[in-house]
């Protein structure tokens, strides 16, 4: 993506993107691996990454150069569990694809959950995104039991510098993805929260989840 593109936009874009890619691959196939679970993205789920960006303002710029410097001052997650579900995962670092797409864990690391670097990291402003797999052609996956979480749970972060960051889930939501919450989900928020994406919802013809399960948190 061009240098010159605004950070937001960046952002924004590419976890819009994430959003689509999680719908098609995050444990949305439960027959053959196909083009989609193995990474490649269809027209229909290119199509929610098209958006456009409001006139931007002084304070949104301001708000931009706060990011990247909490960003660079975060160090990267590596590893998430959530008690009340029986939940631990190391996490692998997701960036975009060659199309522009964001990076999802490769089905075979079905059990192992992504941070999507592109975005904010765990403890600093902003949302931080974690995608799972519910389930793949390989079976059950990390974020299988997703849905099963209760508001007030515990998510622990750990970072590379061995700290661990406690957040409490505020509320979650299952999703269609034709009607994607995409500002609640990626807008700026004031203090640091989190974001775990999964599949979720009856299947579809070609085997796909129709909606995405959205767990909220934020940061004690």
């Amino acid at each position: 993506m061009p240098s010159r593109t605004p950070h937001r936009f960046r952002r924004t874009a590419a976890l819009l993107t994430a959003v689509a890619a999680c719908v098609a691959l995050a444990g949305c196939s439960s027959g053959e691996p196909s083009a989609s679970s193995s990474g490649a993205t269809s027209a229909q789920d290119k199509s929610h990454s098209k958006s456009t960006e409001p006139p931007r303002t002084d304070q949104q710029d301001q708000q931009d150069r706060q990011d990247q410097l909490g960003q660079q001052d975060q160090p990267a997650p590596t590893q998430v569990s959530i008690p009340s579900i029986g939940v631990k995962s190391t996490l692998m670092e997701l960036g975009l694809n060659a199309d522009g797409t964001v990076e999802v864990p490769p089905a075979e690391k079905g059990m192992t959950a992504g941070w999507y670097s592109g975005g904010s990291a765990p403890g600093a402003p902003g949302p931080a995104v974690l995608i799972g797999h519910n389930d793949t052609r390989f079976g059950r996956a990390v974020f299988h039991d997703l849905k099963n979480i209760r508001k007030g749970a515990e998510v622990l972060v750990r970072d590379g510098a061995g700290k661990t960051l406690r957040f409490t889930v505020t509320g979650k939501e299952a999703v269609s993805k034709q009607a994607f919450p995409t500002e609640k989900v990626y807008g700026p928020t004031k203090g640091s929260t989190l974001r775990l994406i999964t599949c979720d919802g009856e299947f579809d013809a070609e085997g796909h989840t129709v909606d995405n399960l959205i767990v909220y948190g934020a940061l004690d």
